[in-house]
């Protein structure tokens, strides 16, 4: 859980323009990633950069938590079970992960979203639970709170699963390789080896890349479904495959369905070496190893 917090929070500026551009809000659609960073606290002050963050961090922590506790228990139950170890159990154990951690918390993700989204002086929704119950009430009961996750559970596979994946033969490759350069004795326990602090963050952030570059139309899809009636374009995104076609005919590969790669990149790729390093480190302060 404070791993996921902590590496949200360092890329929340980046989250919130990210949906803005994703889903072409009007008043920032004509801008570019960088442009729109510095008109944002123009048009709403710096803590414009942060709207939303308060309703991530409500989501991050159960779903942060969740899923790295859901990795480590059917990583477990894989290898014991079906008898799958090696690389191979790291990529489902991930993805199985990611997908519970998306399911158990996907209504605050859509919450965060909506909230994201608003721009000063067009506020629909007064704060996190005014907006739980305007989509209860206006878009169909509980049902409204899971527009989208389709393309979330089908982008969360890939990219959890490649996430760990990555992460974790980086790691067993580093530590096997050249123990002395990349690792260090743990904290909690000397006979554990681990990486060294700016080697976990580098492994960390090409774990989120890959991961982050497999995955990103998908997210695409499944911020224009969350934002549903927000948009005017709305009854045309209304399953994954009709918004995925939408978003191609109207806007290309490099406009539409891969539009705002370039901050993902600077957004994920911090983003995940902060989680997977705090989460090693915070498993030596608990001795958990």
């Amino acid at each position: 859980g404070v791993a996921g917090c902590c590496a949200k929070t360092t890329t929340a500026p980046l989250d919130r323009v990210k949906i803005l551009l994703q889903a072409h809000n009007h008043h920032y659609k004509h801008l570019g990633v960088f442009s729109t960073l510095c008109a944002v606290p123009r048009k709403e002050g710096y803590l414009g950069l942060y709207k939303g963050n308060g309703a991530m961090m409500i989501r991050i922590f159960p779903y942060g938590a969740i899923q790295f506790m859901a990795f480590d228990q059917y990583k477990k139950v894989i290898k014991k079970q079906l008898g799958i170890s090696g690389h191979v159990h790291r990529l489902m154990a991930g993805s199985m992960a990611g997908i519970t951690a998306v399911i158990c918390t996907y209504p605050l993700d859509m919450v965060r979203v909506r909230l994201a989204f608003q721009v000063k002086g067009e506020h629909k929704y007064m704060g996190i639970i005014h907006a739980f119950k305007m989509i209860y009430t206006k878009e169909g009961g509980f049902s409204g709170f899971y527009r989208g996750l389709m393309p979330t559970i089908v982008g969360m596979a890939p990219y959890a699963g490649f996430s760990f994946f990555t992460f974790g033969t980086l790691k067993s490759i580093g530590l096997s390789q050249a123990p002395n350069l990349l690792g260090r004795p743990s904290l909690d326990n000397p006979d554990v080896l681990v990486l060294k602090t700016h080697v976990n963050l580098l492994c960390g952030g090409i774990a989120g890349a890959i991961a982050q570059t497999i995955s990103y139309p998908l997210d695409v899809t499944r911020r224009r479904m969350q934002l549903g009636a927000v948009l005017p374009d709305s009854e045309k995104c209304l399953t994954m495959v009709q918004t995925l076609k939408y978003v191609y005919q109207q806007h290309g590969i490099r406009r539409g369905l891969y539009r705002g790669l370039s901050l993902n990149y600077i957004r994920c790729i911090p983003s995940q070496a902060v989680a997977f390093t705090t989460y090693e480190l915070m498993k030596q302060f608990l001795h958990l190893n």
